[in-house]
């Protein structure tokens, strides 16, 4: 496999360019073991504006590097938020993030997908701060009609405020798949056939940083320290690999398999990828919905 790729790289790597004609932007995309890989030639980053903008906060929001890089600030006064231009009805989207350092207790650094309205679709990463030297949480949720409570939260195995690192959520008809580093934390099939929910509605790229003490930190026990304000957290990788949905509705060519996210190998997890799966939940797991019996006396249906 790995003789494959280099080989598919060097051929690709002598092919005559037509940088006029291209906007100097290349995308390689080589599917090892099931899992998306990106490698560039001559790739520059696509700026933030291009399919983004702020929604929130705008003077909390810092732009970087021409474009490239995105931080957000909180003081005591403002967070700040940005989002997608477009919605999406299927795709696999990635932000790199770095969260805010230091004293972060009560700080929220979050990366989701939400529809619009009370009873909507959302599907999110969340980054629960600390205190310094104790480890960022993770959770993640799922939305579907407005009902979340679907919460689970694993332990990082590196410093998420060090160095960024690459967050993505693979949505298409049959899962969706939350992932660090290639490396899946959380599936969840569509069981819609059993009378489960599952997210349908055209949804936009959401990241914000805001203040979650009243939760966030030991049930909401350790509050935001605002003596370390402002907190920062920074955002790259502005490009979008989804299904645009230009209307409320999502149309049936989201669940094409014309779209690479959409294909066969994207319907569940390979090998390779599940054990690494069932490694996260056995080792970095701290808590999860399905197994707890005060919030839910019965496995909720999805679980089983």
């Amino acid at each position: 496999m790995c003789q494959a790729r280099e080989s598919k790289i060097q051929i690709l790597a002598w092919v005559n360019l037509d940088m006029s004609s291209l906007f100097l932007i290349f995308l390689i995309l080589l599917v090892a073991d099931g899992v998306l890989v990106r490698g560039s030639i001559n790739i520059t980053e696509i700026s933030f504006d291009q399919n983004y903008e702020v929604t929130w906060g705008d003077n909390h929001v810092v732009s970087l590097n021409q474009g490239k890089e995105i931080q957000l600030t909180m003081d005591n006064s403002s967070g700040s938020g940005f989002g997608s231009k477009m919605s999406y009805g299927s795709g696999l989207f990635h932000l790199r993030i770095k969260v805010p350092d230091r004293n972060s207790a009560g700080v929220v650094t979050a990366y989701y997908l939400t529809s619009q309205g009370r009873s909507h679709d959302e599907l999110d990463f969340e980054f629960l701060g600390n205190r310094e030297g104790k480890p960022y949480r993770l959770q993640t949720n799922v939305f579907v009609d407005g009902q979340g409570n679907r919460e689970q939260r694993i332990l990082l195995w590196f410093d998420p405020t060090a160095d960024f690192h690459n967050y993505r959520i693979l949505w298409n008809q049959h899962q969706i798949v939350f992932y660090v580093d290639n490396i899946p934390i959380r599936v969840y099939k569509n069981k819609s056939d059993i009378g489960v929910g599952y997210p349908t509605k055209p949804m936009q790229i959401q990241a914000s940083l805001w203040d979650g003490d009243s939760w966030a930190t030991n049930g909401g026990k350790t509050k935001t320290d605002w003596s370390y304000a402002p907190f920062r957290a920074s955002f790259q990788g502005f490009d979008v690999s989804g299904c645009q949905v230009p209307t409320s509705n999502i149309s049936q060519n989201c669940s094409s398999d014309k779209y690479w996210w959409n294909t066969q190998k994207f319907w569940r997890l390979d090998s390779v990828r599940q054990r690494q799966y069932e490694r996260v939940k056995h080792k970095y797991m701290t808590y999860d919905y399905c197994a707890d019996r005060n919030r839910y006396p019965e496995i909720p249906l999805e679980c089983l």
